[in-house]
């Protein structure tokens, strides 16, 4: 009696464990519950679809001035003062840099000399020539009397001739006195660098004290009045650019503003290690633009079709652009994109969107992915 009730008590707990731990079982493999996705209301989305934009050739370059120099002197000698620094505004013949002129001064000197002594032998030459040709006349006079020897007449012309043979010598030194004075002075006047034109300096490269070497720059110069933007064009791809056309420049340091160019050259020889060809294109006059900004040249080439969004669309990554995706159950997904030409508020997207994608227009500094968004 006992071992059946024992027996009795032992399947009943025995059933119970099975009850519980079944319980168990189904409560673990049981899905957790999902929280809804939060809400984002009052956005603004955008359709995405392809459009018939413009065909552009973009090349890139530098803004250089369209008229600059690098001053060197001619002549090699000490530096005594240099009268330009950088930023410094100057005038046309202004002297910026002065050379020891030591050595120039007492070669003028000499040429002084020279001149001066060459003028006195002149003196001495017209005298003498002269002197011989009043005798030539009077002997010619006896030689036609019969009263001179032809030996008397002849030593008497002869001199003539040499008298006239010194004076012309003497005529002929001084010019080259002179030539040599014009060198000397010529020299004196190398010991000063002048502007060439009105303009600004933008890089001083030597001081008082260093030793002048021709060819050698001192200091550059450039007219900040005139800009052009050297752009390289690849080429195969220079077919689209056309000597006269008006173009469109954007130049990073001046943001959003709108430039437009001329092309006024196209350099005919191509380089051969970039297999670029340099085009010039003349800038309209702006205070901010200065020499050295890196600058794009649009060339056109007539029109194919692209997807654009607006820029305010566009979240800077890292060195990526995305974009917010919102999809069929409006919730939204940061997607990565390839961006290329911006034109205006538009960016053109490479890749990385399809017809019919929507996008979250202005997104903001907020974090959107997984969340339900509603349209404003």
């Amino acid at each position: 009696m006992r071992k059946a009730q024992g027996l009795i008590r032992y399947n009943l707990i025995f059933s119970t464990a099975v009850a519980v731990a079944g319980l168990v079982g189904c409560s673990e493999n049981k899905p957790p519950a999902q929280a809804p996705a939060e809400r984002v209301r009052g956005l603004a989305l955008i359709q995405v679809q392809k459009a018939t934009v413009p065909d552009m050739v973009e090349a890139t370059g530098t803004v250089r001035a369209a008229l600059s120099a690098q001053l060197s002197s001619q002549v090699m000698g000490t530096i005594t003062r240099v009268n330009a620094h950088e930023g410094d505004h100057i005038r046309r013949g202004e002297v910026l840099v002065s050379i020891d002129e030591a050595q120039q001064q007492a070669a003028y000197t000499s040429a002084k000399a020279g001149l001066q002594a060459s003028q006195e032998s002149i003196a001495a030459a017209d005298a003498d020539y002269a002197l011989a040709e009043a005798t030539m006349k009077r002997y010619q006079t006896l030689y036609d009397k019969k009263s001179l020897s032809p030996q008397e007449y002849d030593e008497v012309k002869t001199k003539l001739a040499a008298a006239q043979a010194r004076r012309d010598a003497a005529h002929a030194g001084r010019t080259q006195a002179e030539a040599g004075v014009s060198q000397a002075s010529t020299a004196m006047s190398f010991t000063k660098v002048r502007a060439p034109f009105d303009g600004v300096v933008t890089s001083k490269l030597a001081e008082p004290g260093a030793i002048a070497v021709p060819g050698v720059p001192l200091l550059i110069v450039e007219d900040p009045s005139r800009f052009r933007l050297e752009a390289q064009v690849d080429e195969s791809k220079v077919g689209a650019v056309k000597l006269g056309d008006t173009v469109r420049i954007s130049i990073d340091s001046l943001a959003d503003q709108a430039i437009e160019g001329k092309v006024t050259q196209i350099v005919p020889a191509v380089d051969p290690t970039s297999r670029t060809v340099t085009v010039k294109i003349d800038l309209p006059s702006n205070p901010q633009i200065r020499s050295g900004l890196f600058g794009r040249a649009y060339f056109p080439r007539g029109h194919r079709e692209a997807i654009q969004v607006p820029k305010s669309a566009v979240l800077s990554r890292g060195q990526l652009q995305a974009v917010y995706v919102v999809g069929s159950d409006q919730v939204a997904a940061l997607r990565f994109i390839t961006v290329g030409n911006t034109s205006g508020d538009q960016v053109e997207v490479l890749s990385g969107l399809q017809n019919g994608d929507r996008i979250v227009t202005q997104p903001g500094d907020r974090e959107l992915s997984g969340k339900q968004v509603e349209a404003q």
